[in-house]
This record gives C-alpha cells, sequence and structure tokens, in this order.
C-alpha cells in the first residue's frame, strides 16, 4: 500500500498537539502496554498507565549493535511491549531504520536481528554501487551537500546497504511496534545557541523543530516553502540519507576529512580502471588523473606529511594546460621547500581552482559523466564544509515560538544530534507526549554521564521539568542509575553499555575494542557486543520492573484511585 502523500501548503503545521496519526499509534499501542504489563503481574488502568520511552545514543556501529541486543533482551524478557517510544541518535538511527523497514518487527525481532547481524558481517556494496548512489544524489537534489557523499560513500559501506527505502514507505509499518523518533539539530541554531530552537525530529509522519511546535508532512520535508505554501516538489529523502544525515558526528572534523577524501580516492580508482573509462579523450582522462592527485595531496597535507612529490605531479599534468593552476602549484611547492608547510585556506583555493579547472574541461570536452561530475562537487562541498542542505519550510512565515532567524533564511542545514548531545532527550522531553519514564541506554564512550548531566542543564535552561543528575563516583560505571525528579519529572534510568558489571574491571579495554569510527566488526566482535549490551538488560530485569511499579502507584496517587 502507498502512504505517501502530495504536499499541501496544509502540510505545515503550526501547535503543540502530536499529530492525528501519532495519537491513533499511540491509542492502539496502549492496549499492548496494558496487556505486557498484565503478563508481569503489574496491575493498572489507562489512566495510570506508565508512558515509557527507550533512547539509543550515538556511537557509530557500536551504537547499531548496542541498542539491536539491548532491544532483543527486552523483547526476551518480556519487557519490550510496554516502551511508548523509541528514539535515537547517530549510529543508533541505524539499527532504527533497519527495524522499521521490516513491519512489525517487534513481533519477529529474533528474524530480523539475524538478517542485521549477516548483513554487518557478511554484506558489501561495491565501489560502483556507492559511485552510482552519490551520481543519483546530485542528479536529483538541488541541495547536494556533504551529507549525501557521507552517506552514499560512508555509511552505506559501514552498514553494508544502500537502503532506498522512503521514509514514509514506513507508515502502517510499526502498528505493533514503539512509536520511532529519529532525531538531528538545526547547525545554525547550534551556533546562535537557541537552544529551544535547535532539536529537530524526524519521523515517518511529520519532521519539525520538537520544542517549539512546528511541523511538516515527512513526505515533503526536503521540499521548497514559502509563507507555508509548497513553491516547489523535491524528491522525498531515503533511509540511506536519512541515515547520513542523522550519524555524521561520529569522529572529529580532521578525521571525517579524511574518511571523505580516502572514499573519494577509491572511487576514482575504479573508475579509472573500468572498461568504458579507457574510452575518453586524453584530455579527460588527464583530468582523471588530476583530480586523483589533488585528492592524495589533501590527504598528504591532512597527514602533516610532505607533499612536495604530489605538487610535482600536479605541475606535470598541469604543464600547459593551465597557466594560473600551474603557477599556483609553483608557488605551493616553493612555500613547502621554505616553510615545509600549506595553510589550510592556501590548499582550499588551489583545490577549488583545480575544481573549476576539470569543470570547464568536461564542459569543453562535452564530457557528462555523472559519478565524476559528482566527485568534483563533492570535493568543493569538502572545502566549503556543507552539510545537510535542506528548504527551510518556514521561510517566509510568522510564528511566535520561532526564532526569526529561521524563518528568513531560505535553506537550513541539520546534522547529527551528537555534535550537541549524544542523546535524544529534547524528542520525548516535549510536554505533549507526557513521558513518565525515560530508559537511556548511552552506547557513548568516555565520561558515561556527560548527556544526560547536559541535559538537565539545558533543562534547567529551559524550564523543561527534569530530575535532578548527580553523577556516579564509581571508578568504573555501574550498570543502572535512577534519577528521580518532581512529580512533573519524569524518571530517568541510565545504563552505561560498559561497565562495572558486565565487564568487571575491563571497561576501558572494551572500550578501546569498539572505537566510534570502524568501519566493520568481525562475526565475534558483533555477538560480543549483542551479549554485553543484552547483559544491561538481563541483568536488571527487576530493577525496571520495580521503577515502572513506582511510577505506577505515584500515578494512582495523584490520580486519587488509591
Amino acid at each position: 500500500m502507498d502512504t505517501s502523500r502530495t504536499c499541501e501548503s496544509s502540510e505545515v503545521r503550526i501547535d503543540h498537539s502530536l499529530s492525528e496519526v501519532e495519537r491513533q499509534h499511540l491509542a492502539r499501542r496502549t492496549k499492548t502496554v496494558l496487556d505486557c504489563l498484565d503478563q508481569h503481574d503489574i496491575s493498572c488502568s489507562e489512566h495510570d498507565m506508565p508512558n515509557i520511552a527507550v533512547l539509543g545514543s550515538g556511537g557509530g556501529l557500536r551504537a547499531m549493535v548496542g541498542l539491536l541486543g539491548s532491544l532483543s533482551q527486552l523483547k526476551e524478557e518480556g519487557l519490550l511491549d510496554c516502551i511508548m517510544y523509541l528514539s535515537g541518535v547517530s549510529g543508533s538511527t541505524w539499527c532504527m531504520a533497519s527495524l522499521y523497514n521490516e513491519p512489525n518487527w517487534s513481533t519477529k525481532l529474533k528474524t530480523v536481528e539475524e538478517n542485521i547481524v549477516q548483513r554487518l558481517a557478511e554484506g558489501r556494496v561495491s565501489w560502483s554501487q556507492m559511485g552510482q548512489k552519490l551520481a543519483n544524489y546530485y542528479a536529483k537534489k538541488e541541495n547536494f551537500s556533504l551529507t549525501d557523499v557521507w552517506a552514499a560513500l560512508i555509511v552505506s559501506n559501514m552498514v553494508n546497504e544502500i537502503d532506498e527505502h522512503k521514509l514514509t514507505e514506513q507508515r502502517a509499518n510499526y502498528t505493533n511496534d514503539p512509536y520511532p523518533i529519529y532525531t538531528v539539530i538545526d547547525k545554525q541554531c547550534k551556533y546562535d545557541r537557541l537552544n529551544a530552537d535547535v532539536w529537530f525530529e524526524i519521523t515517518p509522519d511529520e519532521s519539525g523543530y520538537s520544542l517549539p511546535g512546528a511541523f511538516v508532512d515527512s513526505s515533503c520535508l526536503e521540499c521548497q516553502f514559502e509563507n507555508g505554501k509548497k513553491v516547489k516538489e523535491q524528491p522525498e529523502i531515503d533511509m540511506l540519507y536519512l541515515q547520513g544525515l542523522c550519524g555524521s558526528a561520529i569522529a572529529d572534523m580532521e578525521d571525517i576529512i579524511e574518511y571523505l577524501f580516502e572514499a573519494l580516492k577509491h572511487l576514482m580508482i575504479n573508475k579509472i580502471g573500468s572498461t568504458e573509462e579507457s574510452q575518453t579523450s586524453l584530455d579527460v582522462q588527464n583530468g582523471y588523473q588530476v583530480l586523483l592527485q589533488l585528492v592524495e595531496l589533501n590527504l598528504c597535507v591532512l597527514r602533516k606529511e610532505d607533499p612536495t612529490d604530489y605538487l610535482q605531479k600536479m605541475k606535470g599534468l598541469l604543464k600547459d594546460k593551465h597557466d594560473e593552476i600551474e603557477r599556483m602549484t609553483v608557488r605551493l611547492e616553493n612555500k613547502v621547500t621554505s616553510e615545509k608547510t600549506i595553510s589550510k585556506e592556501e590548499l582550499n583555493e588551489y583545490t577549488l581552482q583545480v575544481c573549476s579547472y576539470i569543470t570547464d574541461l568536461f564542459t569543453k570536452q562535452d564530457f557528462w559523466d555523472e559519478i565524476w561530475i559528482a566527485i568534483v562537487r563533492a570535493i568543493e562541498r569538502i572545502v566549503h564544509w556543507i552539510w545537510g542542505t535542506t528548504y527551510d519550510y518556514l521561510y517566509g512565515m510568522t510564528v511566535k515560538d520561532i526564532d526569526p532567524s529561521i524563518l528568513h533564511s531560505k535553506t537550513r542545514e541539520y546534522e547529527d544530534t551528537a555534535a550537541l548531545l549524544n542523546s535524544p532527550y529534547f524528542s520525548v522531553l516535549r510536554q505533549e507526549r507526557k513521558i513518565d519514564l525515560i530508559i537511556s541506554l548511552d552506547f557513548g564512550v568516555g565520561d558515561p554521564f556527560e548527556s544526560v548531566v547536559k541535559t538537565a542543564q539545558i533543562c534547567e535552561e529551559l524550564q523543561i521539568p527534569f530530575p535532578e543528575v548527580v553523577p556516579g563516583e564509581d571508578v568504573e560505571p555501574l550498570d543502572f542509575y535512577v534519577f528521580r525528579g518532581h512529580s512533573k519529572a519524569p524518571t530517568v534510568i541510565h545504563i552505561p553499555l560498559f561497565n562495572a558489571v558486565n565487564c568487571k574491571g575491563e571497561v576501558e579495554k572494551w572500550q578501546k575494542k569498539y572505537p566510534t569510527f570502524q568501519m566493520s566488526y568481525s562475526d565475534k566482535m558483533i555477538a560480543d557486543l549483542l551479549e554485553k549490551a543484552a547483559e544491561n538488560i538481563k541483568n536488571n530485569k527487576e530493577n525496571l520492573l520495580k521503577e515502572i511499579e513506582n511510577i505506577i502507584s505515584e500515578k494512582k496517587k495523584t490520580c486519587g484511585n488509591i
């Protein structure tokens, strides 16, 4: 059944209420939750039933596998059906994307888990497939950015899949599952320190700014709007792009640049080695080599190595081809000789000049290979560092609770929530979602309380009810923490992935074994990580049930039902 919808002006919704589709889902899910609690001999009514959300943090493949193991064990313990919401950032959204592509995944989780694990361990996406996907993104999207490059060349290689399902295809797929919420942040709002406006949620039904309450139908998130009316249709985002959008902060800036250039280098080598590439003109083939050496030069400088050899190769390739770039190459070569370095600004200027030359060359040769053109544009986007560009559906509108800077910009840039906060708390802290219990599954490394402490600080600034957070002082974190607040604040259960219980003095060892940016895990690594995540749930089943009962008891007191 096709559940997509054509965008209408009414698809922009300014309101703090839940969407009608979400309300309907919660109504259906309520019976499932009540039945689940009844199976654990926990008696409650619809009015005092706990509203529970599970949060999956970021952490690359570690988070993807960790969330899968946690959910599988919740299912095993008979607790998954008492969860109303599932929200994720970064790597956790990679797991969610795989789960929600399977209709009613929670009813057949063992099989779904086996399929995901097999794909992660044995799957492979070829360079030609990645190159074609990159070209398709560039050809079809007006707002081509590094997010497209990252999704096509990096995320696809990590999750071993090019998932071209549309987000809205998940509508009606999850009638028996927790309601899914993918999260990103508005990059400009982050830099402008607009704490209330920065949090952006994406669901199969609608997407938008969580706290101010400004949403658009998810089928037209990329569409161009003005004054609340759609003025131009754009292709709907697919699940690979969504995974790239949600999961792009898994390394620091220099690491990301290096991985992008490495991926482009391998893609170019693959293209140059193909039969059809050898049939192009000598000038175009020379252009291939110029681009390849340009990427090698950038990698060399990033790694703080001597770039002289690559500059000399560039000089040879450009001889009698482009006088100005030849002169720039000589200047850079002389600077390396005298100062042993090239500044970032100089290299960026040089890179853009070479890309401009290659564009002119391809145009003059009437050469329109879509993958090579996408490669040139990708290199330019790396220099300009442009991520997640999307038409602003609020452009030109008047919205009381939205900062004017958002309303006056034609485009916005969205990025991985982990760049600001490594857990999707603010998607479930919307007042209208009325969450009673948050189960925070923290798959990060380093400070195990960073995300929950930061959330508490932001909530205090925004006057959002949240419990007081007093971090544990244990040498190694425990596997279960409870932060309780006043009656209006949710209870927060915080579960660090690697802890003193499931790792027993080896937390640091396990953290090093599973670095955030790792392209793949072996069968054994996946199995071990699934087991560690599962232990945290298995060991704390009774603790989880106890907190659920506490919330029901408090709600009954509030309702005067005891």
